[in-house]
Order: structure tokens, then sequence, then C-alpha cells
């Protein structure tokens, strides 16, 4: 493995964290939107701001690290990547900051109606920004994105951009449910751990339903990621769906806390899977790794750095989700 690959990986790296951890939280407003009116969604809308309230800011901590290792490591990508999807990139960046002001201004509204109005600003934002991110995900792995940038609308609106952007909501959804229901069932709400959990059976039998019915249309539209899905990364694709399947039948079977292990593994599994095929490929099709890597000096900069925040930031962030936990425990008793 070269440096450029290390360096890759890394960068891989949070891309995963984001997708996981951050998925949960958009996932999170999704439901949130489908809750229904002040009283009939109120345990819900209680439920994820206790989930996701102490932890969803540093979830953005990934997101970060992804842009500066993108940046910094491949410098000759970020051009194109920007210029030609400069639109999904500006909705998802508007959707993050709608989103956080909608999430904390609802705390403190003065009046129903200004609570419903920055709920459903957040509830919005939670489906738009992983949509768009799915978008951006679709129009690289697809070969769209051309090294000298490319136009502005064709670069991200192909087939396998609206089903990367449909994938992506409907993954977070699935992530969310089975999370909100551990943790209601957890605190003893018994009610809501039910209708969380048979939301998360729903969404996960759509998320498989449409992976499946994309595959024709991504070896059409991204021949070369449907070869290299079908091919190398064959093993992660097969994994991810029978981790779905398991965490169905885990769901069913009221096993909420492997259900949630399940989750986490189907959805590490398949974003791992394109990774795999898109590799070695930035662009597909377009750009290599070694042509958009950076200055060997950069390179090694970037690895000293993963290595500092390995001891200092994963530890921290790893302790906030302990505490969120005994606070959660301790709620329950």
């Amino acid at each position: 493995m070269t440096l450029v690959d290390v360096v890759a990986v890394l960068l891989f790296v949070g891309v995963l964290a984001y997708a996981l951890f951050g998925g949960a939280d958009f996932g999170g407003g999704f439901w949130d939107l489908l809750a229904g009116d002040a009283r009939r969604g109120a345990a819900l809308r209680a439920q994820v701001d206790r989930s996701i309230g102490p932890v969803w800011e540093a979830n953005h901590v990934w997101l970060i690290y992804v842009l500066v290792f993108l940046w910094s490591g491949f410098p000759t990508a970020v051009a194109p990547i920007m210029e030609a999807l400069w639109i999904p990139w500006m909705l998802a960046g508007l959707g993050i900051v709608l989103r956080g002001a909608g999430f904390a201004f609802r705390k403190y509204s003065g009046t129903l109606a200004q609570a419903r109005l920055f709920g459903a600003v957040f509830a919005s934002s939670s489906v738009l920004t992983p949509f768009c991110f799915g978008m951006i995900a679709g129009a690289v792995a697809s070969g769209r994105v051309d090294a000298d940038g490319g136009d502005v609308w064709r670069s991200w609106t192909g087939l396998t951009s609206w089903i990367g952007g449909a994938l992506a909501v409907l993954t977070c959804a699935f992530l969310a449910a089975t999370f909100l229901a551990a943790d209601a069932a957890r605190a003893g709400r018994t009610e809501l751990a039910a209708w969380c959990r048979r939301r998360a059976l729903v969404s996960g039998v759509v998320t498989g339903a449409v992976a499946l019915t994309a595959v024709p249309v991504i070896e059409v539209d991204a021949p070369t990621l449907a070869n290299r899905l079908e091919g190398r990364a064959a093993p992660l694709v097969v994994l991810s769906a029978v981790a779905g399947a398991t965490t169905l039948w885990l769901l069913r079977r009221g096993r909420l806390g492997w259900a949630r292990l399940g989750a986490v593994v189907a959805v590490a599994s398949i974003v791992a899977g394109w990774g795999v095929a898109q590799y070695p490929d930035l662009l597909v099709d377009q750009l290599t790794l070694d042509e958009a890597a950076g200055a060997r000096s950069t390179l090694i900069g970037l690895v000293i750095v993963f290595a500092l925040a390995a001891v200092t930031v994963v530890p921290a962030l790893a302790w906030l989700f302990v505490l969120v936990n005994r606070s959660r425990r301790g709620l329950q008793h």
C-alpha cells in the first residue's frame, strides 16, 4: 500500500463515520417530519431531542475532517468536484445551517406556531442535506464529473445521482428508526419503541427494494461502478445484504440492541463497498488517486495529523457517547 493509498483510506474513514453518525442524526429529522401534529408527534420528537441533542453538532466533526483531507490530500480533484457540483454542495451546506437553527430555535419558541415553523425547517433540512450528499456521491461514482469540471447540471442530475440521493435518505431513516427504537426501549417507552420498530422494518424493506431495483439502472448509467461492485466489492455488498436481512429479523423479534449493531454493519458495509468499487479512481473514469494526490510532504503531514487526532479527538468523542448513554440510563431509572 502506497502513501497515497493510506491517505485515501484515512479520508474514507471520515466518510464512513459521517455516514453512520451523521446519518442517524439526519434520519431523526426524517421521522420528525412524518411524526404527525403536535400532540401525536410529541413523544417521538422528545425522543429525537434526547437521542441526538447531545451529539448532533459533534458529528459534523467528521464532515470537516473529510473536507480537510480531500482539500489537502487530493487538491487536483477539489476544483472539478466543487466547480461541477457547486449547486448540491450549496444546498447541502444551506441544509446543515437551517437544520441547526431549526433544531435549536424550536426548543425556545414562544408559541406553538413558532415551534412548528422551526420544527418544519429542522425536519425538511434533515431530508435535503443527505439527499444532496447522496447526489454528490452518485455524480462522482458515475464518472460524470470531468477532470476539468464539467457541466454544472449534467454532472449531478444523472440516474445514479438520483439513486444515490434516495438511498442516502432511506439509509438515514433506517438507521435512525433502529437507533430510536433501541433508545426508547431502554428508557422504558414501550409504545414509542414499537412505533419506531415498525418504521425501521418498513424503511429497511424499502431501502433494500430500492437498492435491488437500482442495480440494472447503475449497470447502464455507471458501468465502471457496476462492474466493480459486482467484482472486487461483491463480498461487502453481500455482507451488507446479509446484515440488513438479519437486522430486519432482529427487529421482528424485538432484539433492538442487536438490531442496532446489525444496522451499523449493513450501512458500513455498503458504504465501504462503494469505496472499494471506486478505487483506484477519485473521479471514476476521469482522475485516479495518484493523479489527484498532493505533495508527499503534505500526505505525510496528514498521516501525522490523523495519528494525533486518534489519541486526542477520538477518545473525547468516545467519552461523549459514554456520558450520553449513562445519562439515558439515568433517565430510565
